[in-house]
């Protein structure tokens, strides 16, 4: 059986990292893999979370499963981190999913089992693992325009033009903050007009929420799921706890389907649980347990809203540094956008040649498309990468 198999093409992520780790060069500098670091190059334990887990230690008694759906009060501490009561609790079902690749690709499943025809619609750019499921699970997919390469803003009237070919039904997947790759975001206004256009054709809002906390903060990062969900009579959000609580390795995520009366929300929390069941049966805990801890201790949460706004600030202050060391190495304002992006990443528009280049003559790797993770860069290797791009681009 296995001699049929064909090799897989391989993740250009993870193929630059491998090359990254084998690379000799003490000077090598990591832009690609999406993960937050330090000034050190860490990605550290929040100390909220490891309060939570000497506490975890000391009052757990078992070890056996949770519910298929997750422990209840994990799925309500997320639903109000995220939607902060602006949906009626009977409107929602909701489960917990091995992180937020695991909610996307459990609402993919629950759009197959619901909508067999849908189309699903991209951003163009998106996170590459969205059209990779999608095709896996061999669903029909379209893109529409997002990202202007060449100003590093939004292109929001080609994105309502072609939103504008939705038909009833579909499904239009957005990021609800910190676009990934290109970390350029829509304004409120811009939201509500992507919500009266979705509600015009009848389609579905599918938000992809993994950087809360990452942009403008906890709530105003939350804004446009809120305005959605408020808005939209039927929306899917798949939320990670991956990056705000630095729990990577737990895997740990939220599923919440919002249905548009409250009487369908049992069927489709049915159907939720089903899904859980044929694919991993019950979510993992760990992760879960330690977030619905700090969400629901006054002091743990204290404790963690001040690291993550430390997270978010450093970001900011990276941001900015390598714009203003951008612009004085290429003596161009060229790059000055990427002071005004949210998240982790942004896209510096350098061709794969020249993204080669900065990898085999500068040690600095960023994935092909020129995305790179702000959080990898700190005060000694800003000023290194605006002259080796300034080098580059000539």
């Amino acid at each position: 059986m296995l001699n049929a198999l064909k090799p897989q093409p391989a993740d250009k992520i993870l193929q630059l990292i491998q090359m990254f780790k084998d690379d000799p060069r003490a000077t090598k500098i990591d832009l690609g893999v999406g993960v937050y670091k330090d000034a050190t190059g860490l990605t550290p334990v929040m100390r909220a979370v490891k309060a939570a887990e000497k506490q975890l230690w000391e009052v757990e008694t078992t070890k056996t499963y949770t519910g298929l759906a997750g422990e209840p009060a994990y799925n309500a501490a997320m639903a109000q981190m995220i939607l902060d009561g602006c949906v009626a609790a009977d409107r929602l079902a909701s489960v917990a999913t091995p992180g937020g690749t695991g909610a996307i690709r459990q609402a993919l499943e629950l759009i197959k089992l619901a909508a067999p025809a849908a189309t699903i619609w991209l951003s163009n750019p998106t996170w590459p693992n969205h059209p990779s499921i999608i095709r896996y699970l061999g669903m029909a997919m379209t893109e529409y325009r997002y990202f202007d390469a060449s100003t590093g803003t939004v292109d929001f009237a080609g994105m309502l033009a072609d939103l504008a070919g939705v038909k009833p039904g579909d499904v239009v997947l957005l990021h609800g903050c910190c676009h990934n790759p290109t970390g350029a975001n829509l304004t409120l206004d811009q939201w509500a007009q992507v919500a009266d256009l979705l509600n015009a054709k009848a389609a579905i809002p599918f938000i992809d929420l993994a950087y809360q906390g990452f942009g403008d903060g906890l709530e105003a990062d939350a804004a446009p799921t809120r305005l959605i969900a408020s808005r939209c009579p039927e929306v899917l959000i798949a939320a990670s706890c991956s990056k705000n609580f630095g729990i990577y390795r737990e895997r740990t995520g939220v599923l919440i389907a919002i249905s548009p009366e409250a009487g369908m929300r049992a069927t489709t929390q049915g159907n939720l649980a089903f899904l859980n069941r044929q694919n991993f049966s019950f979510p993992p805990d760990h992760g879960a347990r330690l977030v619905t801890m700090i969400l629901n201790d006054p002091r743990l949460t204290a404790e963690w809203k001040a690291e993550l706004e430390e997270v978010r600030q450093n970001m900011l202050t990276l941001r900015q540094n390598l714009a203003d060391a951008l612009r004085a190495a290429t003596n161009s304002d060229r790059f000055d956008f990427v002071a005004s992006h949210r998240g982790m990443f942004s896209r510096l528009g350098l061709t794969p040649e020249q993204v080669e280049t900065l990898r085999a003559d500068h040690g600095i790797y960023m994935v092909g498309d020129s995305r790179i993770n702000i959080a990898g860069l700190n005060a000694k290797t800003v000023p290194i990468l605006a002259r080796a791009v300034a080098q580059v681009i000539g």
